[in-house]
């Protein structure tokens, strides 16, 4: 067949709401590698398909992250917990991607500080196969299972960076969502509860006995879940403090074990 253009490509994309049609049709075209595939491309994003699962990767830290069908979008606002992390703790050596999705933030922690021992996990049996993909190359590893208790046992008291990524959208809200993130991507990564913050307060609670002295916990949540979260981290025994990014519009906070706690 022949191929399609670079002005019906974006001419296809903008009849289908794309507002940044322009930059999306250079991406698939320069990822395509097959007429067919350029027209399969175009008609996947044309039916809602997100961008990143059409083209099989996104852009997260310098990293192109590979995005699987059905595994939660890495968003560009999450590279701000990373740079907190690296910021906390430079030296970090034993790192903890929890809720880790594609396993974006670990392999982006594990590229930044060189060699790490490097653990993701998460309870979606098609994210870990994904992050197992991602991660590889820093020799990490990827486990299954509902938060702590996926991870070795070995790991407890050692762990310098614990990311959790968690899920923080209310679960009344979750169908307000845009239709890209509401119809692909899975429900257990968008769904916090009823003020979606049940698995961060699960996190927080449980982080102390995981991490190293000094070691701290980073998570990402809303600006207006912001004062709550920060509570539940100071009740798990956290010294907390937070974050805010005005550019990215991203909400961190950070804890770690009073012991640890110099500098915050």
């Amino acid at each position: 067949m022949p191929s399609l253009s670079p002005a019906s490509v974006v001419t296809a994309l903008r009849a289908a709401g794309c507002v940044f049609a322009e930059d999306e049709a250079r991406l698939i075209l320069s990822t395509a590698r097959t007429p067919d595939e350029l027209a399969a491309m175009v008609d996947r994003r044309v039916a809602g398909l997100p961008l990143e699962h059409v083209v099989g990767w996104a852009e997260f830290s310098g990293l192109r992250i590979t995005v699987e069908p059905g595994v939660f979008v890495p968003r560009r606002r999450t590279e701000f917990l990373v740079e907190q992390a690296l910021a906390h703790a430079p030296d970090a050596s034993v790192v903890v991607d929890l809720c880790c999705g594609t396993g974006a933030v670990g392999a982006a922690l594990a590229a930044a500080l060189g060699r790490v021992e490097l653990h993701a996990a998460d309870i979606d049996p098609a994210a870990v196969r994904c992050a197992r993909r991602n991660i590889a190359p820093y020799g990490g590893q990827v486990h299954a299972g509902d938060l702590f208790t996926a991870l070795p046992d070995a790991l407890r008291g050692r762990v310098d960076i614990l990311a959790a990524n968690a899920p923080y959208v209310p679960t009344d809200e979750v169908g307000l969502l845009p239709a890209e993130a509401r119809d692909h991507e899975p429900l257990v990564a968008l769904d916090g509860g009823t003020d979606g913050l049940a698995i961060l307060r699960e996190v927080a609670t449980g982080a102390p006995d995981w991490l190293a002295p000094g070691g701290c916990l980073l998570v990402e949540t809303s600006e207006r879940q912001l004062p709550s979260a920060v509570e539940a981290f100071m009740g798990a025994g956290l010294e907390t403090r937070s974050a805010y990014s005005e550019a990215l519009y991203a909400n961190v906070v950070i804890g770690v074990g009073v012991a640890g706690a110099v500098g915050l």
